[in-house]
């Protein structure tokens, strides 16, 4: 297990002041040769934020370490796992919930990078890779305002993107802007996926359109097309992050989620993007191929729909990590996605209780590349 990096904590506007005079960045990742590979490139590691924040999970915080646990040992069988923690209490709590789990501790290594909340996905580092092997790898901290400012503070997730780059010795770019990497995806070839709703939501980056987002998809994770679909599903308080309705499982190849009851509200929604996708060209001229994943029944907790779904898996090494809700579709949903991964295993892991955060296993996590 590795020892954990106690640092004291630097304040954010003395990271920026730093930021901006170190590295001499002043082309694009695009210009330089760097781009964001698909998830499922190989991976030197994960990255995680240790849950702390009981008002993300209100009355269940306790309830949820088992099963985080018990993703973490599978992640520790396929690769590296960093995990950033609050203090030494977080990393002692944290150790025990993992040797019970069994988790291979070797391949654990804790970093005091406190953070606001879990949220790996949105908050993490995006770790891009270059054409040329020599140049190493790159960090994009783009800019974090919890979804729209919806949950103060977020201060200290906004700056973990620098601190992993300094651990790391990296060079950190800085686009100025509001991105989350759960509503981003890559098919590791050019292409990126994204939502409308979500990307050009006026509570992100009202002084930039359509175009202007494209360009900054281009500029910084080295992208050559866009894609757009419409839609989120209910309950999604991301404003419709893409990681739950639609994912590259290869170049050409999209699961997406679709409501099979047609009184159900996500439905509609979910008929649309499908429509999208199927109109959808890459850059080839190649049509996507489209394969459907069904939707879990419905998760309600204190009358609150809940965003569960399939979709958001996590693609590591040797296991893909799939949510699964205590319901009937499980079973079918973990076989459709075990046959996009034949050189990888799915895992089922009941995310019940980790969805009352509004999150699953792909929200909590964020993968560095090889």
């Amino acid at each position: 297990m590795g020892i954990i990096q106690f640092k004291p904590k630097v304040p954010q506007d003395d990271i920026f002041a730093h930021a901006l005079n170190e590295g001499g960045l002043d082309s694009t990742p695009r210009e330089q040769g760097y781009y964001f590979p698909a998830e499922f490139a190989p991976h030197r590691a994960t990255w995680l934020s240790w849950p702390h924040k009981e008002a993300s999970w209100p009355g269940k915080i306790q309830t949820i370490y088992p099963r985080y646990a018990e993703f973490v040992k599978y992640l520790s069988r396929s690769e590296e796992v960093c995990i950033n923690v609050n203090d030494a209490a977080t990393r002692a709590a944290a150790t025990d919930h993992l040797a019970k789990a069994g988790a291979d501790l070797a391949h654990v290594h804790f970093f005091l990078h406190p953070t606001n909340d879990a949220w790996c996905r949105d908050h993490g580092p995006a770790f891009l890779v270059n054409r040329d092997p020599a140049k190493g790898k790159a960090i994009v901290d783009w800019g974090y305002n919890a979804w729209g400012n919806k949950y103060p503070p977020f201060d200290l997730d906004d700056v973990i993107p620098t601190l992993v780059g300094r651990e790391l010795g990296l060079p950190v770019f800085y686009p100025g802007i509001v991105m989350e990497g759960g509503s981003v995806e890559f098919n590791g070839a050019g292409t990126v996926l994204t939502s409308t709703c979500c990307l050009l939501h006026e509570n992100r980056n009202p002084h930039l359109d359509q175009a202007a987002i494209e360009g900054y998809l281009r500029d910084y994770y080295g992208a050559e097309q866009v894609l757009w679909v419409s839609e989120g599903i209910v309950g999604d308080d991301t404003d419709g992050h893409i990681d739950d309705t639609v994912r590259f499982v290869n170049e050409d190849t999209v699961l997406t989620v679709v409501e099979e009851n047609p009184s159900d509200e996500n439905y509609g929604l979910l008929q649309a993007n499908l429509r999208e996708l199927k109109a959808m060209r890459l850059s080839s001229g190649k049509p996507l191929n489209v394969i459907e994943l069904p939707m879990p029944a419905p998760v309600v907790y204190e009358d609150m729909r809940l965003p569960a779904s399939y979709a958001n898996f996590y693609i590591a090494n040797k296991y893909v990590i799939v949510p699964t809700y205590r319901c009937a579709a499980d079973d079918r949903a973990l076989r459709i996605i075990q046959e996009c991964f034949p050189s990888r295993e799915a895992v089922g892991i009941d995310s019940t209780d980790i969805i009352w955060g509004l999150g699953s296993f792909h929200c909590l996590s964020q993968q560095e590349p090889e």
